[in-house]
């Protein structure tokens, strides 16, 4: 596994890290374990004010942080700085939440025998987190800000693609005022993460990811008996009903679909629309996607960034080819991508039939699959016949009705009127091949938790 940093833009290797020893891998737990014994005896108000500087820290820093994210996985600029701020304001609701989320609760009991009984929520210990590299720090900051609030220290195996942007958030949580050793970012190899798994000392494994990814890792957490979270991918639906307001609509999927060079896991990938407005809808978003402007993600007039490297570039294009070979139609839209940077010409699959395995794939980048329902009952069976279930969307001009239609939707989140969103207080997670458990809010702070049972019971109570 090669560590390095390497302009998606220009295609210019920026600087190259060498892996992890194994002995450092030993120091980086062994760390992490003296870390935990003092750091899970913190107070709230302490655990608080580390939160709250990392958070004062990405907002004063908020240029740097931003223009790092855009070198090493060619992130819009904009989008960039929307990401810092959003991970400041993870570090922010856990500062103002984490003490009212695992404040101990009093439990009605059947019987005055059973004694006053309290569930109490403790620290685990050591984790280790795996992420990605299309958020490079909100991945970051959605697994480490709950789980240093909740009094336990963490581990990193980030993407080898953004070295940088991992060593950055050490070097934040440092400033922040984290006792050294609460979060340590590891070059670690694929052996050595099983290794780290397997250590007594670590208590659970956190990884966002691929499928692929996520069941080897899922498998070596389960060999360790090991509590794992898993965020995987997903081909979200973008339902569009028959009463929509189609010049919003169209409008909210441009950009659900093609927000970060469409490398979002809970971007919309599958638009499915109803009949009796499918061509108009087509012929409008087709139009909108002509409109992108592929070019240098620093420039502020570039609308589209490029793709992560140029292996995910071929590897979309190598998709794509597929498809077709699948019966798929691809029709490339707007202008041809540029002869510079890991670009993909965005395109619309169509006639996408129930044989074609296409159907059930995740296309990471400007891809949009496009399926024709021949009314709303057939929209939803269409939006869950796929393997993956994280997120989706139902576009109608009645709200109410919208909702009994999300409720319809087997996914583990479903906007209405709104391409799937993240933010700081809404949780976040899926189901089937999407993945399990969830992250942020009170449900991902008490993931890596021991729920204890405390039970005072009158010694002279009967048997």
């Amino acid at each position: 596994m090669t560590y390095a940093t390497i302009n998606p833009y220009t295609g210019e290797v920026l600087q190259t890290f060498a892996d992890a020893t194994d002995d450092a891998v030993s120091r980086a737990i062994e760390n992490a374990d003296r870390a935990f014994q003092s750091w899970r005896q913190s107070s709230f108000a302490q655990r608080a004010a580390v939160m709250r500087g990392a958070a004062a820290i990405l907002r004063r820093d908020a240029e740097s942080y931003a223009r790092l994210l855009t070198l090493e996985m060619g992130k819009l600029l904009a989008e960039a700085r929307g990401e810092v701020e959003l991970s400041a304001a993870i570090f922010d609701y856990y500062a103002d939440n984490a003490e009212r989320l695992l404040a101990p609760e009093a439990l009605p009991v059947a019987d005055p025998a059973e004694g006053e009984a309290t569930l109490v929520h403790e620290p685990l210990g050591v984790l280790l987190a795996i992420e990605p590299w299309n958020f490079p720090y909100y991945q970051i900051a959605r697994i480490i800000a709950p789980q240093l609030s909740a009094g336990n220290t963490m581990l990193l195996k980030h993407a080898a693609n953004v070295p940088q942007s991992a060593a950055a958030f050490e070097g934040l949580m440092r400033e922040a005022g984290l006792p050294e050793g609460g979060f340590q970012n590891l070059y670690a190899t694929r052996e050595q993460i099983e290794r780290i798994i397997s250590d007594p000392r670590v208590r659970g494994v956190a990884l966002t990811g691929s499928e692929a990814a996520g069941a080897v890792v899922a498998a070596q957490a389960g060999k360790a008996l090991k509590k794992s979270t898993m965020e995987l991918g997903g081909a979200d639906a973008f339902v569009v009903l028959a009463d929509a307001d189609l010049e919003k609509t169209v409008k909210w999927a441009v950009f659900g679909r093609h927000w970060n060079g469409g490398q979002v896991c809970v971007s919309s990938k599958r638009m499915i629309v109803v009949d009796a407005v499918y061509d108009d809808f087509i012929e409008r978003y087709a139009k909108g996607v002509a409109g992108l402007r592929m070019g240098d993600p620093f420039d502020p007039e570039t609308t589209l960034a490029p793709l992560s490297s140029q292996k995910a570039a071929d590897d979309l294009k190598d998709m794509i080819s597929r498809a077709v070979e699948h019966g798929a139609t691809a029709t490339p839209v707007g202008p041809d991508a540029p002869n510079q940077g890991a670009f993909v010409q965005p395109t619309i699959l169509a006639d996408i039939g129930e044989d074609n395995p296409a159907r059930y794939w995740e296309f990471f980048g400007p891809v949009s699959m496009l399926f024709r329902a021949k009314d709303e009952d057939d929209a939803v069976r269409i939006a869950n016949d796929s393997p993956f279930g994280l997120g989706g969307s139902v576009f109608t001009s009645d709200t109410k009705h919208g909702a009994e239609v999300a409720r319809r939707i087997s996914t583990g989140m479903v906007f209405v009127n709104h391409p799937t969103m993240v933010k700081a207080d809404l949780p976040f997670g899926g189901i089937r091949r999407s993945g399990y458990g969830r992250e942020l809010l009170g449900l991902g702070i008490k993931e890596f938790v021991n729920h204890k049972l405390i039970d005072i019971v009158d010694i002279d109570a009967p048997f």
